[in-house]
């Protein structure tokens, strides 16, 4: 009797690395300890506790240092995320939280570490901010290393891997990425992650495919299944009948072109077929991301997130810490411009060294200006850092989860507070920049025109802006399906801002998910953005988009999106109009 024949099954999850890769699945036991026992442990026998856990902590510390010794070359450049796992190994919140609850509570060190691990894990978990977000996940990842040596239990040897394979794994640390010969990895899915976690980043360096947060591919894949992922549109098949293998063979060897093509013309500028010119602009969250934003045909930085050097440390970055890591950027950009958003962190809970009751609601408390406004010294050790690094080369500066004008000129009032020390104390330093503000919030979109009149240009955040204007919390699985940029009362409100924006004459940005998209392309344009900025490598398929429509065109097609009435009418027609054109571009990245 012939074998059954397996079934074609399709799973969605986070498109994290752009491509596609088919080939047989290998399993990576990375499921973490799960099952703690607890115990009390005598007072005489504390002290030992806390050595078993320091030793454990001290194994996990060597382990690091070898990974990073045997880092491949192509890996070289995000060293620097295991080396902050190695921070994170001594890390307050995890290391000494950990020793305090053994002391406290006299339980074994295992249960400790995992108490400890959950409750950090729940804090960063609750910020709206994905990026932050994200590094929850480098917490479990370190705290399960100690683990594991803890219990004695071995760690996984992905170097060790002898023939080409797609790996399926419930996570894929740094260090474990860190590990991948390209030579023998096409790609990989997780049942974890998202397109800002560390795995997600090294995947698009490394540009292989990837397929995250799936969370039950550990359990739906088996050793030696033949997997399609396609990393562009986050789907993994499982079993795919000779029909799908021969579709998404041809579309394999379409993007390969397309994507050869794209490194031909990523250089090309971001101008309409009937001439004209928008700037196409990178996000970054770290100085060595700049490097990509130039090689995919960045123009610029158009949000360059700041937060990174706040977090998981003992104390605030001092001003001489900050200034140097602007410089590096300003100066390598320069002349083109490097856009700094000032510090937004929500509250107490991502700062290592401040402390503070947890909010109820996080997203709408104090995070980003009201924390800085709260903080002013830390707010002015930033700005100060941000003027004189404006003497290196072509900076703005903007301000994030502005509500008022009220905020804005008290910002505006910090930051020349900060220039006159600077003048005072013969530092060196540039005032003549531009001020600009984010808009993700309703109030600011209502109060545009006032806006207007004190800053230099705005830059909408739409993953904020759609959050906030439709009450849908994204991360959140119930409703994360109500979650639409092509919203109407999204449209709107931008066509409203930049509108404002014209009439008073100041630039208007976009930074936003929705700015590195092909298919908002036609209507941002027709909407009248002057300049888009996005992970950089979307920047290349969103210019040769650009390069490919009329302005005129666009505007006409606007004044039909704004009459609809539901985001499905409003897909449909960029589909009707603009379908073929997006066929191209679905597999740029």
């Amino acid at each position: 009797m012939p074998a059954k024949k397996a079934t074609e099954i399709k799973l969605t999850g986070i498109n994290a690395s752009p491509g596609i890769c088919i080939g047989k699945a290998y399993l990576v036991d990375t499921e973490g300890v799960e099952v703690v026992e607890k115990y009390h442990v005598d007072g005489k026998n504390l002290a030992t506790e806390i050595k078993r856990f320091k030793a454990a902590v001290e194994k996990a510390k060597e382990e690091l240092r070898s990974i990073i010794r045997k880092t491949p070359e192509e890996l070289r450049q995000h060293a620097y995320i295991l080396e902050t796992h190695m921070v994170l190994l001594k890390d307050k919140m995890l290391y000494g939280s950990t020793i305090d609850t053994i002391k406290n509570e006299q339980v074994n060190a295992e249960w400790a570490l995992k108490k400890v691990a959950s409750h950090v894990r729940s804090m960063f978990q609750a910020i709206s901010d994905d990026y932050l977000r994200e590094r929850a996940s480098d917490i479990m990842q370190v705290a399960d290393r100690i683990m594991r040596n803890l219990i004695g239990a071995k760690g996984i040897d992905i170097s060790a891997i002898d023939k080409r394979v797609i790996l399926v794994a419930h996570d894929l640390s740094p260090a474990d990425t860190s590990q991948i010969h390209l030579e023998r990895v096409m790609g990989f899915v997780t049942n974890l992650g998202g397109k800002a976690s560390h795995t997600g980043i090294i995947a698009r360096t490394l540009e292989i495919p990837a397929v995250l947060g799936l969370v039950k591919a550990t359990r739906m894949i088996k050793n030696d299944d033949v997997i399609i992922v396609d990393g562009t549109t986050g789907i993994v098949i499982i079993n795919p009948t000779e029909q799908t293998l021969v579709a998404y063979e041809e579309r394999r060897v379409g993007y390969d072109e397309y994507k050869a093509l794209i490194a031909r013309s990523g250089h090309l500028p971001a101008e309409t077929a009937d001439g004209f010119r928008l700037q196409a602009m990178g996000n970054i969250e770290l100085p060595e991301e700049i490097f990509a934003v130039i090689n995919y045909g960045g123009e610029g930085v158009g949000l360059y997130r700041t937060e990174f050097q706040y977090l998981s440390r003992p104390f605030f970055p001092g001003e001489d810490e900050l200034y140097d890591k602007y410089k590096d950027v300003v100066e390598v950009m320069a002349p083109r411009p490097v856009t700094i958003r000032t510090l937004d962190i929500n509250g107490d809970k991502a700062l290592a060294n401040a402390t503070g009751s947890d909010e109820a609601n996080p997203a709408l408390g104090l995070r980003a200006i009201r924390y800085c406004l709260q903080k002013p010294d830390v707010f002015k050790t930033q700005l100060r850092a941000i003027l004189r690094a404006a003497a290196h080369g072509n900076v703005r500066v903007m301000f994030p989860l502005i509500s008022s004008v009220d905020e804005v000129r008290q910002t505006i009032q910090m930051l020349d507070e900060s220039a006159d020390s600077l003048a005072k104390e013969g530092v060196s330093f540039n005032r003549d920049i531009e001020v600009g503000i984010m808009i993700e919030v309703p109030a600011a979109v209502i109060m545009a025109d006032d806006l207007a009149q004190i800053v230099d240009f705005f830059s909408i955040g739409t993953n904020d802006l759609i959050q906030y204007s439709l009450a849908i919390d994204r991360g959140n699985r119930q409703v994360a399906h109500l979650y639409h940029p092509l919203h109407p009362a999204i449209i709107r409100m931008i066509k409203h801002v930049a509108d404002v924006a014209k009439d008073k004459g100041i630039k208007v940005f976009m930074c936003g998910e929705m700015a590195g998209d092909p298919a908002y392309i036609p209507i941002l344009l027709g909407l009248g953005m002057d300049e888009l900025s996005m992970n950089p490598q979307s920047i290349p398929a969103v210019k040769g988009m650009i390069r490919s429509l009329k302005l005129k065109d666009a505007k006409l097609f606007v004044k039909d999106v704004l009459k609809q009435a539901t985001a499905t009418d409003i897909e449909k027609m960029v589909q009707k109009t603009y379908g073929s054109v997006l066929s191209d571009m679905i597999y740029s990245g």
